[in-house]
């Protein structure tokens, strides 16, 4: 075999990957074309203090101060800040100062490490790390359920054999709320489990003036005592209670009209799980004055509710998802009253199979722009021609709508004189065959159109001349054929 001579090797390889010359005072040699690229040892001035070099040559970063370091870092991308954190401890450290974003996993990290290792982290996620480990079930017999970050208990002689979820103590979460408080000052999101106790919430608040989004897992009524004391909060989301997770009290009036008092700058809100009527919804329409995005998921709320949003007066976004009723008795129409500054309705995966109730909600969004149906179960022809109530409606997104007819979407949407875009994708009773010509000279007209209601239309469409999708029918019937012969054979050799 033909070795390769050093002077070769050296022109393609540099030299730290081979054994047989170890590295001394030059750092690499690398001959590029006519150009040789040289990198010189370190200069005379070395200060004294600079501890000396690892056998394997000189770190010609260690000239380089914090800041300049911390910038060239900055620009690696994100997939290569891990490995690069592995060189040395200096660069684990500086790494650290770059993370932002963190959701943690392990309890005690949090005030033994986190501080120190992320100092600027700006966005904490603390709920994977409240839930207490479900070890203690499996002795007694138990099993348990994980998906994902989160493990449940599980008694097959229960009924349902899931139980809720158990969450760390207070004194537990406390210690690491105020860790965190003192080590990174500059957060501006955190989600955390509302198992803490007031004080350290008020830690939390004091410490982190910057704190402008929150969000509350297992909240209740009582938990949202202290949250005016975060002075600049613009953002909240409260979970009530998980189905199937966790449970607990909840938040109701008291606690929506707490909230209104203290939380007056808000600009988005989000309620998960949550109980309430008129009267909360009503509060925070009349105090919350820059609210401008209102998000109801999986609500509990009493009927009646839906009238207390004609107090919003500055709301441009209303979105339900994952609601089983939307309002139970949504009263008479002249005392909904409406909110005409709502420019966008999004339901996403709501069961729409009360009439009255879909009525009322585009009675007080009247005034609606855009409207986005996804995944909702019991939208057809008669509940869909309720969105014609609003007459000045650009954007119109189907996704998911298995029960709506080419003919009800039609009859809706030519009689939007403004309609500008329009996105229709796996309704799967939406058919390309079917649309009229008064239909398609819309589609001529709008500014953005996407259209895939039936995939196997498409499909089908796709496939046309090439022969394919035709033939796997009677391949397969001659497989069968032969096989069963093959197996007749075989009786008739054995009887």
């Amino acid at each position: 075999m033909h070795q390769q001579s050093p002077q070769r090797r050296l022109s393609s390889w540099p030299d730290f990957w081979f054994g047989d010359k170890p590295l001394k005072h030059v750092v690499l040699k690398m001959q590029l074309g006519d150009q040789i690229l040289t990198l010189e040892p370190f200069p005379a001035g070395i200060p004294a203090s600079m501890p000396p070099p690892p056998a394997g040559g000189p770190d010609l970063t260690a000239l380089l101060s914090d800041e300049l370091l911390l910038r060239i870092l900055a620009a690696l991308p994100d997939p290569l800040h891990s490995p690069a954190s592995l060189v040395c401890k200096r660069w684990l450290r500086l790494l650290g100062r770059l993370r932002r974003s963190l959701t943690l996993l392990d309890w005690p990290f949090l005030y033994h490490r986190l501080p120190l290792r992320f100092p600027d982290l700006t966005d904490v996620d603390l709920v994977p790390a409240s839930f207490a480990s479900p070890s203690s079930c499996t002795a007694t017999g138990g099993g348990v359920l994980t998906r994902g970050l989160v493990s449940v208990r599980m008694d097959p002689h229960a009924e349902p054999p899931i139980g809720g979820c158990r969450f760390l103590p207070t004194d537990v979460i406390d210690r690491g709320l105020e860790a965190l408080a003192r080590g990174c000052a500059g957060l501006r999101k955190l989600a955390l489990v509302s198992a803490a106790s007031e004080s350290s919430l008020l830690t939390v608040a004091g410490e982190c003036a910057t704190l402008q989004e929150l969000e509350l897992h297992r909240c209740t009524d009582l938990a949202l005592g202290p949250i005016s004391a975060f002075k600049n909060l613009q953002i909240l989301r409260l979970v009530g209670s998980v189905e199937g997770l966790y449970g607990g009290p909840g938040v109701t009036d008291i606690g929506l009209t707490i909230l209104a008092n203290g939380c007056k700058r808000l600009v988005k809100l989000e309620l998960s799980g949550c109980e309430g009527s008129y009267d909360g919804i009503s509060a925070v329409g009349r105090c919350c004055l820059m609210l401008e995005e209102l998000t109801i998921c999986d609500h509990r709320m009493d009927g009646g509710w839906m009238a207390a949003l004609s107090f919003c007066e500055n709301l441009k976004t209303l979105r339900l998802q994952s609601c089983k009723k939307i309002d139970t008795d949504p009263g008479p129409e002249e005392h909904l009253g409406s909110c005409p500054t709502i420019e966008r309705l999004q339901l996403q995966r709501c069961q729409l199979r009360d009439k009255r109730s879909l009525h009322a909600l585009f009675m007080v969004c009247e005034s609606v722009r855009e409207i986005m149906f996804q995944d909702c179960w019991g939208l057809d022809d008669e509940m869909f021609r309720i969105t014609s109530i609003g007459r000045w409606v650009k954007f119109l997104s189907l996704e998911g709508c298995s029960l709506l007819t080419t003919e009800g979407l039609e009859l809706v949407i030519l009689s939007w004189k403004d309609l500008q875009r329009l996105v229709v994708i796996s309704c799967n009773k939406v058919k390309d065959d079917e649309v009229t010509p008064a239909l398609a000279s819309l589609f001529s007209v709008l500014k953005e159109l996407k259209w895939r209601p039936d995939s196997k239309s498409v499909l089908d469409m796709n496939l046309a001349g090439t022969g394919m999708g035709k033939k796997g029918a009677r391949f397969f019937r001659k497989q069968f054929l032969q096989g069963r012969q093959h197996l007749k054979g075989k009786a008739e050799e054995n009887p």
